[in-house]
């Protein structure tokens, strides 16, 4: 439902609050409180949650126009036990934005953690298997992160605008005759802090 994209989330960093701000300056907010398990299978991962209680799944029901349940995972992550991390490099947005001739790539589609400046096209690709440091943290990247159809969307309304996956396939063709790669995947060797302009190290 790329609509929801609409709608901006916030929660404390203890996840025990959740505030939701919809497109009309619409507020719900509240404590968060769980009742019965659920599991759910999302892209061929098992994610299994507990649905959160209250206003929430309404406001969202009502803004979607179908119904939604909203589900708290049992573990950070949801579906994922690894890859905690992924990264991309602006040259590997700018080299897309040339193939759709549509100029800058909003790297927000791509839904990545860090977001590199001044990188080669799709030099993070050379990094699988390496060791890279972030600020205080230190990474492993460990493969190219598959796409989905959600990157065609518009990250501030939803709407599909760009034929992303088309085009990298057309330039990059496909990994084992189904995966389109963009970016790349980071399992976490020390956690640390990252800020704002922070060089990235290669560690061998």
């Amino acid at each position: 439902i790329g609509s929801l994209v609409r709608i901006g989330a916030w929660t404390d960093p203890a996840g025990e609050t959740l505030r939701l701000t919809f497109p009309d300056g619409a507020i719900v907010e509240g404590s968060i409180h769980t009742s019965e398990p659920i599991v759910t299978s999302m892209y061929g991962r098992r994610a299994a949650g507990h649905i959160v209680e209250g206003a929430f799944a309404e406001a969202l029901s009502t803004f979607a126009g179908r119904p939604i349940r909203l589900v708290r995972t049992d573990e950070p992550g949801g579906t994922r036990e690894q890859h905690p991390a992924t990264l991309v490099t602006d040259g590997s947005l700018d080299r897309l934005g040339q193939h759709l001739g549509v100029g800058a790539v909003d790297g927000r589609r791509f839904r990545m953690l860090i977001e590199l400046e001044d990188g080669a096209a799709h030099e993070e690709d050379g990094w699988v298997g390496q060791r890279v440091g972030i600020g205080d943290a230190e990474m492993r990247i460990s493969a190219p992160v598959p796409r989905c159809a959600i990157t065609t969307q518009d990250p501030d309304t939803g709407e599909r605008d760009l034929d992303t996956l088309r085009t990298i396939i057309s330039y990059r063709g496909l990994r084992d005759d189904k995966d389109i790669d963009f970016g790349v995947w980071g399992e976490v060797d020390r956690p640390g802090e990252v800020r704002l302009a922070d060089e990235v190290r290669l560690l061998g």
